[in-house]
């Protein structure tokens, strides 16, 4: 299953981020893709609120991973830096196991990801609009997409 939304401004997305919040479950993987600036660490912001988080959420970017603990554990993985890493960084262990685990740039690491999953394409379209794509992997992610408006 397959939505498409726009959102007007990063708030209308950290909100559309905390609507799936609500519905995600233990063990939950969703992948953000887009380009620089597309609003996938806004996106995650939203989220982490939705799951009552406290903690401000940043780009893991040169971490590579940061874990928060709310409702259910946010383990949030850019995988940006991995490109062409070939070794053992124990993301097998994170990735569909406990909590929620959010993937930016999951091109790098695709062969860690479980057959289901949500999968969000994030495009720009202008300062504040986005393309948000929504793609379920599995019937987890459709029943949540169906509660998404």
């Amino acid at each position: 299953m397959k939505k498409q939304i726009i959102t007007h401004s990063p708030q209308a997305t950290k909100a559309l981020a905390q609507q799936i919040a609500l519905h995600l479950k233990d063990k939950a993987v969703i992948t953000l893709s887009g380009d620089l600036g597309a609003g996938k660490t806004t996106f995650t912001q939203g989220l982490a609120k939705g799951l009552d988080i406290k903690k401000m959420v940043s780009s893991p970017t040169f971490t590579i991973m940061k874990i928060y603990i709310g409702r259910l554990k946010l383990v949030h993985i850019d995988a940006y830096r991995l490109e062409g890493l070939h070794q053992d960084l124990g993301f097998e262990e994170l990735i569909g196991t406990e909590g929620v685990c959010v993937i930016e740039w999951p091109d790098y690491i695709k062969d860690l990801l479980p057959q289901s999953y949500l999968e969000i394409k994030m495009t720009r379209l202008d300062e504040d609009d986005r393309l948000i794509e929504l793609i379920s992997h599995g019937s987890t992610y459709s029943h949540i997409l169906e509660k998404i408006e």
